[in-house]
C-alpha cells in the first residue's frame, strides 16, 4: 500500500511539528502524524479522539524516537470508504498493525489511553511480533468486573439517552458513572471542535462495542507477551469505575499498575511529568 504524505510545517521532528500522511486500509484511509526518527513509538487516542490529543506529549517523547500518532478510522481526518458502522477493537488493532508494517514492521512501543488502551492490548495479544512493549492507561473492559451485565445495561442506557436527548446529556451521564471527568486538560479550539464532531459517531458506533470487549487474558499472560505489558491508572481516579478494569486485569496478570498524573485524561494535561514517567516505564 502507498501512503499519501503531506508536509505540515516542515520535516518531522522540526520543533515538534509532525509530517502527516494517509494510509489506505480495507474500508478507510488512516491519517497519521510522524515526528523525528529512531525506534517506533505509537500513540493511540481514546474513543472519539485523534492524533491531536497528543500534541503536548508527542514532542516530549520524540527526542530519540519516531513518534507516530493517528486518527482511528472514521474520526477526524481518517475517512471511511462507506457509511459508518460499528467500530471494533480488532479492526482498529488491525489498522495499527497495517500502519506498523508500512513503517517498517516494528517492533514498536505502543501507548494507548482508554479505548486506545484496548487497541494496544489486542495488538499485543494478536500481533506480538509488531510490538516491543505496550502501556495501557485505564482501558475500559467493564466485563472484567463484578456486575458486568449491569455495566453493559448502563452503557446501553447511555446510548438511549444519546438517541433521545443528544450528545451532551449522554456524555454527562457516562462521565458521572465512570468517574472519567474533571481533568484539567483542555484541548485547543481547533482540536476541541474535531473531538466534538467525533462525539456522536463515538457514542453510536464505538461506546457499546468497546466497553463490552474482553481482552485475551491467556494470550497476555503467555510467553509471546510476557514482560511486555504495563497497565497504568491515574493518580487522581481513586476509586472511580474507569480505573477498576485496569486494576482487575493487572490482578489477573500478576502486575502492579503504574500511576500516571491526573485522572482518566490527566496524563495528557501533565505532559512533562507524564513523558518522564513513560520513558522510565517503557525502558
Amino acid at each position: 500500500m502507498e501512503a499519501r504524505e503531506q508536509e505540515r510545517g516542515g520535516e518531522a521532528g522540526d520543533d515538534g511539528c509532525p509530517r502527516s500522511a494517509a494510509l489506505p486500509v480495507p474500508g478507510a484511509r488512516i491519517h497519521y502524524e510522524v515526528r523525528n526518527s529512531g525506534p517506533l513509538l505509537v500513540l493511540l487516542p481514546g474513543g472519539g479522539g485523534d492524533a491531536g490529543v497528543f500534541d503536548g506529549l508527542a514532542p516530549l517523547l520524540a527526542d530519540a524516537r519516531t513518534v507516530v500518532a493517528l486518527d482511528p478510522r472514521g474520526y477526524s481526518h481518517s475517512v471511511l470508504d462507506g457509511p459508518p458502522a460499528t467500530q471494533t477493537v480488532e479492526r482498529q488493532a488491525d489498522d495499527v498493525a497495517a500502519l506498523l508494517a508500512h513503517l517498517g514492521g516494528g517492533p514498536a512501543d505502543v501507548i494507548g489511553g482508554s479505548d486506545g488502551a484496548l487497541v494496544g492490548l489486542d495488538l499485543l495479544a494478536r500481533h506480538p511480533a509488531l510490538v516491543r512493549r505496550v502501556l495501557a492507561h485505564e482501558p475500559p473492559p467493564f466485563g472484567l468486573l463484578p456486575g458486568a451485565e449491569e455495566h453493559k445495561a448502563f452503557i446501553a442506557s447511555v446510548h438511549e439517552t444519546f438517541v433521545r436527548e443528544g450528545l451532551g446529556p449522554a456524555g454527562a451521564r457516562f462521565a458521572a458513572w465512570a468517574g472519567a471527568g474533571g481533568d484539567a486538560w483542555e484541548p485547543a479550539p481547533e482540536l476541541a471542535a474535531r473531538l466534538f464532531a467525533n462525539g456522536p459517531r463515538f457514542v453510536e458506533h464505538e461506546l457499546r462495542s468497546f466497553t463490552s470487549w474482553l481482552p485475551d487474558v491467556e494470550a497476555l499472560r503467555g510467553p509471546a507477551a510476557e514482560g511486555r505489558l504495563v497497565l497504568a491508572v491515574g493518580r487522581e481516579t481513586g476509586g472511580a469505575l474507569c480505573r477498576e478494569p485496569a486494576v482487575a486485569l493487572a490482578s489477573r496478570l500478576g502486575l502492579d499498575p503504574a500511576r500516571l498524573p491526573g485522572g482518566h485524561g490527566g496524563w495528557l494535561a501533565a505532559a512533562p511529568e507524564s513523558a518522564q514517567l513513560i520513558r522510565e516505564l517503557m525502558r
